[in-house]
This record gives C-alpha cells, structure tokens and sequence, in this order.
C-alpha cells in the first residue's frame, strides 16, 4: 500500500529524514521504534505532505505522491493523527468531526462514526479544550478516520493520556482493523502498546531504518529504552 524509497527531508537545510526506505503491506499494522531527535515525526510529516520531500520518492498504491499537496494526500486515503492531537480547542467535539468529514469530501453524518467512539457521544457539545488528554486523543482518532483513510500515520498516540484509554485504543483499533481493513503505521514509544497493536517494527536512528523485526522479538533491553541493543 505504501512504499518510501530513498526518502530525504529535514528543517532549514538540515537533513533529518536521510535515505529513509519502509514498505507497507494492505492490512498490516507496522511500528516504528527509536529515541527521540532521529526523525519518527519528521517521517510522518513527510509523509503526509506537510514538510516536503528533499529527495526520494512516496508511492500510495502504486502512484506517486512525493509532491502531492497534503489535502490531495488525505483525499486519496492517508489519514494522520499528529503528536499533539492537533484537534481545533475551540470547536466542539461535533464540530470538529464535521469538518474533518467536509474537508476531504465525506459526509458529514456522525453516526457512524459515533458507533465506533461511542464515549464521544456525551462529548459532541462540549469544546475541544475541555476534553480530557485521553478524549481528545479519542477525538483525534475518530477525526481521521470519519475521513474513511485507508492508512492512519499515529505519531505517539498514548502520549500523556490514562492507561485505561490506551487499553481502549488498543481495542479499537484491533477491531476497525477488522472492520475496516485498516492499515496503519504507528510511531509510539509505550513498548507494551507498539506490542499490542504491531505486525513488524522498524528501528530507526539517525533518520534512517536500520533494522526491522517481529514484534515477539522486541528484547527486554528495547523495553528499558536501550535501542541501541536491538540494533546489535
């Protein structure tokens, strides 16, 4: 579904994503482990239009998307859910999924959706910013995929929320994978849900993906933090 060739980004000339390669499969749920500073949310900004490819090349179902604008990218099927939520704070919960649903095209009919996220339907009059972390990264959640994506990109998506709603997520996300045949690529630092959730993970350092791995294999030294060991 997706392939990342030789792929180069970074900030203000100075590289940070530096000959990324990854594949993934249709259905398949694929991690990305590594510290922080070697370019995990760097790669899903690329990816999804916002910060522009250097070199390399994006192919979605075997068409390039390297210069597609971000919009184009959503409308095709690439859903993103950045660090940070990046829900409006003074929208409603409603709102927000409304728009979200406009802006590619979609309808606007929350029941669907509402379904899915039935602990947003208490929720819909309430604005963003009163939510709790764990709310409003459900909300996040159910913003893109009321897209309908084929591929959700999750920069750290339990960041700061309770671990009750990461249990949640975990479930959730099992479950569309069936539902929907979801295929996601999912950076995260929580060892216990890339476990959960992943097929594969990807090691990356210094821009770059230096190992890939089953998931059962992620050793007691990756869970203490210590990627270097895993990449021995």
């Amino acid at each position: 579904m997706l392939e990342v060739a030789d792929l180069r980004s970074g900030y203000d000339g100075i590289p940070v994503v530096a000959g990324l390669s990854l594949n993934v499969r249709e259905r398949e749920f694929v991690g990305i482990l590594g510290h922080n500073g070697m370019g995990k949310t760097t790669l899903l900004r690329t990816l999804i239009g916002i910060l522009p490819a250097t070199s390399g090349e994006i192919r979605f179902q075997g068409a390039s998307i390297t210069r597609a604008p971000p919009h184009r990218r959503a409308r095709i099927g690439i859903g993103y859910v950045p660090q940070g939520r990046g829900i409006f704070p003074g929208l409603t919960v409603r709102d927000n999924l409304r728009f979200a649903a406009v802006a590619v095209g979609r309808s606007n009919d929350l029941a669907v959706i509402l379904a899915e996220f039935p602990r947003l339907v208490e929720l819909l009059d309430r604005p963003g910013s009163a939510l709790s972390g764990g709310e409003q990264q459900l909300l996040a959640l159910a913003r893109a995929l009321i897209q309908e994506p084929k591929i959700v990109l999750l920069d750290e998506p339990t960041e700061g929320i309770q671990p009750s709603i990461i249990e949640e997520i975990v479930d959730l996300l099992k479950l569309l994978r069936l539902r929907r045949g979801l295929t996601i690529l999912l950076v995260e630092q929580n060892i216990d849900f890339i476990k959960a959730l992943s097929d594969r993970v990807l090691l990356i350092q210094k821009g770059a993906i230096v190992r890939e791995f089953a998931t059962q294999d992620i050793s007691d030294a990756a869970a203490m933090g210590d990627f270097g060991k895993i990449a021995g």
